[in-house]
Formats: C-alpha cells, sequence, structure tokens
C-alpha cells in the first residue's frame, strides 16, 4: 500500500542475528518517544527491506509513511554499508534509500544500546551486586551475550559524551582457573582462536557445555542455547547449571576487564537477550566476585555498578535518539 510521507515520525530498527525488532519513533521533543514496537524473526526474510516493508504493512503508522529511518545492526557498519556478523543480511544506507526513505543511516547496535542508557529508568534495570556508585558524568561501558557478543562504552568527559563502538567481544577468551584453561584448551580443538563470543553468546552456552562435558570425559548431546537455561534454572540438569555457572562467571571476568578497558567508573551494563532471562541466576553466581577480582584493581572496581538492561526495545530507544545526531557524538558506528 502506497502511503503518504509522515514527516513527524521515523523508523527505527535493530537487528540482531536472531530477531530484527522494529518501533515508529516520534522525536518532536527533547526525547524520543517509540510506538508500535514489534519482533520478528530474520529468517523469515530475505532482507532487511523486505522486513520492513511487512513491519509497515502490519502497523498503524497513523496513516503514513515514515519518512527517514536509523537502523542499529549487529554488525561493524563502514561506508554506509553493513553485514551481520552472526547472520547473513547486506544491508546499506543506499538499500534504505532505494527502499522509499529519504534519509537512511546504519549504526551499530551497541552504539544505540550506549544511546539508549541515559533513557532508561530505574524499572527498565536490574542490578548486579550493591555497588551503588553513580553514573552521571562517569563513563559506562556496555557488554551483550546474545546471539554474538557486543561491546561498546559511552565516554564521558567535561561534560560531553562520545560513543566509541568496538569489536571487544572478539578478543581472546582469558581463562582464570584450572578449569577454564582446560575449557580453553579443549575449545582450541575446535576453533583455532577461542574468543570471548565462543563462550558468551547463545552459541557458545552450548560450546560451554560440550566442553566441560568433555574435560568429564563425557559425550554430550547437543541441546539448544534456551533448553541449556531452562534445565539449569529448573534443577533438572547438573550439567546445564555448572554451564549457567561457569557462564555467569566468565561473563564477570569480562565486565571487569571491560571496566578496567574504558574507565568505566559509572558502571557496567548488560545488553543482550541473555542477561535478563538468567538475572536471579546472576545475582547468586560468581559474577560480581570475579567482576571485582582484578588483583592490584579489586578496589577501583568495587564501587562500580553493574547493571542488567531489562527494557526489552532499548536499542530502539537508542536508535531514536541516533536522530537527535547533534546531542551526541558518535564514534566507530
Amino acid at each position: 500500500m502506497n502511503r503518504p510521507v509522515q514527516s513527524g515520525l521515523r523508523l527505527v530498527g535493530d537487528v540482531g542475528g536472531t530477531n530484527v525488532r522494529f518501533a515508529l519513533a516520534d522525536t518532536s521533543g527533547p526525547a524520543p518517544r517509540i510506538s508500535e514496537a514489534d519482533s520478528y524473526r530474520c529468517a523469515d526474510f530475505p532482507g532487511l527491506e523486505q522486513a520492513i516493508e511487512h513491519y509497515l504493512a502490519h502497523v498503524d503508522a497513523r496513516g503514513a509513511r515514515p519518512r527517514s529511518a536509523v537502523v542499529a545492526v549487529a554488525g561493524p557498519v563502514n561506508n554506509g554499508v553493513a553485514e551481520l556478523t552472526n547472520g547473513h543480511w547486506r544491508m546499506s544506507n543506499a538499500g534504505l534509500h532505494a527502499a522509499g526513505f529519504s534519509a537512511a543511516r546504519l549504526i551499530n547496535d551497541y552504539t544505540a544500546l550506549a544511546l539508549a542508557v541515559r533513557r532508561l529508568g530505574a524499572e527498565d534495570l536490574g542490578a548486579i551486586g550493591e555497588a551503588n556508585g553513580t553514573a552521571e558524568g562517569k563513563t559506562i561501558a556496555l557488554v551483550g551475550a546474545g546471539t554474538g557478543l557486543g561491546v561498546a562504552a559511552a565516554v564521558r568527559a567535561d561534560g560531553e559524551e562520545v560513543i566509541a563502538t568496538a569489536e571487544g567481544g572478539h578478543i581472546a577468551f582469558a581463562p582464570v582457573d584450572e578449569t577454564e584453561i582446560e575449557i580453553l584448551r579443549v575449545l582450541t580443538g575446535v576453533f583455532g582462536r577461542v574468543s570471548l563470543e565462543r563462550i558468551l553468546s547463545g552459541p557458545g552456552l552450548v560450546s560451554l557445555r560440550w566442553a566441560l562435558g568433555r574435560i568429564d570425559g563425557k559425550e554430550v548431546e547437543p541441546v539448544a542455547p534456551e533448553d541449556v537455561v531452562a534445565r539449569a534454572m529448573a534443577g533438572s540438569d547438573p550439567l546445564c547449571a555448572q554451564t549457567l555457572d561457569r557462564f555467569c562467571a566468565i561473563y564477570g571476568s569480562a565486565a571487569g576487564d571491560m571496566a578496567l578497558v574504558y574507565g568505566a567508573l559509572g558502571g557496567v551494563y548488560l545488553g543482550g537477550g541473555i542477561a535478563p532471562r538468567i538475572l536471579p541466576w546472576l545475582r547468586k553466581s560468581e559474577f560480581r566476585t570475579r567482576f571485582e577480582a582484578k588483583g592490584r584493581f579489586a578496589g577501583y572496581l568495587a564501587p562500580v555498578p553493574t547493571k542488567v538492561i531489562m527494557h526489552p526495545y532499548a536499542a530502539l530507544l537508542g536508535a531514536a535518539d541516533a536522530v537527535l545526531a547533534q546531542k551526541s557524538t558518535v564514534l566507530a558506528t
């Protein structure tokens, strides 16, 4: 259906390795507002443009088609072109223009998530541990395990904020005890190089469970990541519980490392789809202990809060915020 152009609304999107989310954004005020949020499986569409058309055909866009779009994608964006790190879609600003948007921009999904943090309220966040340092005016870091592992920071100084997005999920996994040394040895035999994402992700949960079984001399049947979580939380599978315990411990170590890298004294925020599902487990796990276990810098990290982003459409809020480009300088998008 051909619709008249709507000047007051923008399309915002969040493309992950598994799901794509869309919403309509009203950026006429000082803070963006989103509505009509919906989610689809990427596998159901050949590409981004087809997913957008499906969304617009089924949403109440107030009888009009948004004239511009900002879409966050789970992968690096270079010269307006992006490919999913853990998917098959190839996307571009030019493709969005061809789809009928007069203004269009792709940004990294963790750029969007970093922009979103300032828009989140207490009800959108779940604390891990009791550290309660303030984030105001201080740099924050984001780490998020989902289909992959995203990393970013909102670097704050002298009243300014710059979003720094990197491919930190692909740095090398650093074991801290004998079991993790064995995990690294086993997974090296499979992958050659073992990045953090090989463990801290949905597929990583599967690999971690397999490696722990192998260390114990067992050949375990493969299960889906959501089944690892479900069995662990139900108390029905000791190996899955062991896997989730180890996952949370490694997650804590990685989050602490990112806090050190960025000087994130304002806090570390966990994005991605896994942390909200396992928040009770994270709270009782070694996550926080491992977060602070940085030798001479344990005291440096002790007051740094760690929080899980619970808002299901946080990246869409950030994409809407990116429309207000004059409010933030964005690097490495």
